[in-house]
């Protein structure tokens, strides 16, 4: 035991850190949410089930309220960015060892690492809500150039880097350096906006309403442009039927749930959003409240 980790954490860390945990649970707890893992069905999956994401949000629980505490100081939104990823390699490791190797949470371990040490830095710098997305700009600065448009043809490239050589699509990395424009500038207001539904509804009609403009690299790896084109589609003519707001709505999520599965498609990169679209929305009443 003389070479375990002591850590020095602050309550507003770990405040941070929760919502992170409660905001992934929420995304694997609602139903029926298309192709992806939920209580009721493992989607279009076959390597995992609901256990194997509440198994990997434990093992990362620890990592979110740690990426908030880097947020927490004196430091530059550089070397906030460059703490968090190497504590990012650690969670992963983590991660994979708790699932046996497979990828629960790749994505949203990025999306949600950076968005907790941002939320951090706000609240240390006293800044309002609303300039958490300029943060985030400002630590991932840079990133797509550095990281994909430098890329060759080594032999260990991840999912998002093969996705740029095939298709120029920037992924994640691009998301993040434009401030994940896919929940502040449109699923955080469309999750306020249907806080009538129940939370498992709310929940549904937001991912609906996220796959409708979501450049999902999940689809787009396992399929093509063209299917994901066709994913935005069948999302979009959902929503306009009312979604998880009407039976007719319900009735064809239900019917794409069925597809999905048939057709192996998962929106895994719209379902890591609706986790971080669910994080802000908490951590948004959280600072209302603290002002």
């Amino acid at each position: 035991m003389s070479n375990e980790e002591v850590y020095t954490i602050s309550d507003t860390a770990f405040i941070i850190g929760n919502f992170a945990v409660e905001a992934m649970l929420y995304e694997v707890a609602c139903y029926p949410s298309p192709g992806l893992v939920s209580p009721v069905s493992n989607g279009a999956h076959k390597d995992m089930n609901y256990f194997s994401f509440i198994d990997s949000t434990m093992a990362l629980s620890k990592y979110f309220t740690l990426f908030a505490q880097k947020g927490l100081g004196d430091s530059s939104y550089k070397e906030i960015f460059k703490g968090i990823r190497r504590l990012g390699i650690d969670a992963e490791k983590e991660m994979f060892a708790k699932t046996k190797g497979v990828n629960t949470h790749k994505g949203m371990l990025f999306l949600m690492g950076i968005s907790c040490a941002a939320v951090a830095k706000a609240i240390y710098e006293k800044r309002d809500f609303h300039e958490i997305q300029h943060i985030i700009k400002m630590m991932t600065k840079g990133i797509v150039k550095e990281e994909l448009s430098t890329l060759d043809q080594r032999e260990d490239l991840s999912h998002g880097e093969r996705l740029y050589l095939r298709h120029k699509i920037t992924g994640i990395r691009g998301e993040v350096e434009a401030g994940i424009p896919t929940v502040f500038d449109f699923s955080l207001d469309f999750y306020k906006a249907c806080s009538h539904l129940s939370i498992n509804d709310r929940l549904i009609h937001t991912l609906l309403g996220i796959m409708q403009i979501c450049d999902d690299s999940t689809i787009l790896y396992r399929h093509s442009p063209h299917v994901l084109e066709e994913v935005k589609e069948k999302s979009r003519e959902i929503i306009a039927n009312g979604g998880m707001q009407t039976p007719v709505g319900k009735e064809k999520i239900n019917e794409l749930s069925m597809k999905f599965i048939e057709r192996n498609i998962s929106p895994g990169g719209s379902a890591d959003l609706l986790g971080v679209t669910v994080f802000f929305y908490l951590v948004e009443e959280y600072m209302k409240k603290s002002t």
